[in-house]
């Protein structure tokens, strides 16, 4: 008992660990090619998704006005972990994100149950994605041309249709860029960021034109606790700050460079959500918020009386997803290369292509998995099961903070977590609340996918380990 418990409690050492990915000599398997800015985009790009676009029909209603304040609040949340990940991504600036975060500071164990939660994360999210993005694409066919793809090829066969064929097609060409090169990616990447950042300044700059300062007069009708409850809705469009901390091993300077990307991604998302939701609730009654579909666009289109918002705001909601689920496949593709490299999964996941010098099989894997839950299954269930996992990763990152400076307090830091340790708690009692909130049958489907997880460690990957190899 005590040498099994021994095996799950079995740590990979940061510091050996920095050495081998030649974070500090410049080397390593994957090329180092990205820079602040690039990875800055990455974080943003998933981070600002089609959430923004639709969040205030479903936040507005349950605080009015000051919904802004609950933009705020769950910014002030994101941005606890957020401080947490810059730290452990300065000392351990690898690929693997939360998962290696866990295997360096936890165990072996509590690395697989993370891994897990992330595969939900990336994954499963990804396809949740990629569902939607049928729904624009038509909303832009039928505005600008007049056609529409037909129903049956557009939706999965519990929503009518046979397969969702638009949601197959994205995820193969995000595939294929991924797969030309991690350079390639991340600058097509930032230049679709741009465009959908210039899709939401646009809002902004229209929408003040119809500034009602009445629409604000009752700011908080449903006082603290409705400020609350939209936060607990809101928190979620600012998942993917954490896409960041993938990317570890392809970074310039990764000691510096990440823990400055994540800062910036947060203070771009904030700002902007918070604008949006701003120009938003004086532009238009809050009544009207509630069951409104396309909201963004609905409100352009009444201060300008023209349909033509609602063209671009679709193609932003294109060019969003495309974004948000190319960063997911890169996320998911450098998780699963970590884990391989650790042992934990088949070699195959490691394995790179000289050539591109990307994990090419990988890739395929991953895009194929996505492809086939995006082209079956409708949204509805997919999106039930990202936020649990999510959630749970940002505990153990705030968790491995705290476990990391009494274990390592030497090992090299390009940023430390201000408020130590306050913060990370703080992070962690927010992040527990939040998961208090989710429904009990989320919470149920994430117990039974990590159990199936923890089968799979339990009889392959606690003997496949490179730590078990080494101990043997």
């Amino acid at each position: 008992m005590g040498d099994l418990r021994a095996r799950l409690l079995r740590r990979r050492s940061a510091a050996e660990l920095v050495a081998e990915t030649g974070v500090d000599s410049g080397t390593g398997e994957l090329s180092r090619t990205i820079g602040v800015f690039q990875l800055s985009m990455i974080g943003v790009g998933a981070t600002i998704g089609t959430g923004i676009f639709f969040v205030l029909s479903e936040a507005v209603p349950k605080a009015g006005p000051a919904v802004v304040w609950s933009f705020v609040l769950a910014a002030v949340v994101a941005g606890l972990t957020a401080v947490c990940y810059a730290e452990l991504a300065s000392a351990v600036p690898v690929s693997g994100s939360a998962y290696t975060y866990a295997y360096t500071t936890l165990g072996e164990l509590a690395a697989m149950v993370v891994a897990a939660c992330l595969l939900l994360e990336y994954g499963v999210s990804a396809s949740a994605v990629v569902v939607g993005w049928s729904q624009y694409l038509n909303q832009l066919l039928d505005n600008v041309f007049g056609v529409r793809i037909p129903q049956a090829l557009a939706a999965a066969p519990e929503a009518g249709g046979w397969v969702n064929l638009p949601a197959v097609v994205l995820v193969a060409l995000c595939a294929l860029l991924l797969v030309r090169g991690t350079a390639e990616s991340v600058r097509t990447n930032a230049a679709m960021v741009l465009v959908k950042l210039a899709v939401l300044v646009l809002f902004v700059v229209v929408g003040v034109r119809g500034w009602d300062a009445d629409h604000l007069v009752h700011f908080a009708p449903y006082g603290v606790a409705g400020v609350y409850g939209a936060a607990g809705v809101i928190f979620f469009s600012f998942v993917g700050l954490d896409n960041v901390a993938t990317a570890g091993e392809e970074v310039k300077n990764p000691r510096r460079t990440m823990p400055v990307a994540i800062m910036i991604a947060l203070g771009v998302v904030t700002l902007v959500y918070v604008a949006v939701a701003l120009v938003a609730v004086a532009a238009q009654d809050r009544a009207r918020f509630e069951g409104q579909e396309a909201g963004l666009a609905a409100i352009l289109q009444d201060i300008v009386g023209s349909t033509w918002p609602g063209t671009v705001l679709a193609a932003g909601a294109i060019i969003s997803i495309v974004s948000v689920t190319l960063t997911a496949l890169y996320s998911q593709t450098r998780i699963l290369f970590a884990m391989s490299r650790d042992g934990l999964l088949p070699a195959v996941f490691h394995r790179v292509n000289p050539r591109t010098v990307t994990p090419v099989r990988n890739t395929v894997i991953v895009a194929t998995g996505v492809a086939v839950l995006a082209g079956l299954l409708p949204i509805e269930f997919l999106a039930e099961m990202t936020s649990i996992g999510t959630l749970v990763a940002f505990i153990v990152v705030s968790v491995g903070v705290i476990v990391l400076r009494r274990t390592a307090p030497d090992l090299p830091r390009g940023f430390r977590v201000p408020g130590y340790p306050v913060t990370p708690v703080l992070s962690v009692v927010g992040c527990v609340v939040l998961i208090t909130s989710l429904r009990p049958v989320t919470i149920l489907a994430c117990a039974l996918w990590t159990a199936a997880a923890l089968v799979w460690y339990l009889l392959w990957g606690i003997r496949h380990s490179r730590l078990a190899r080494e101990a043997r």
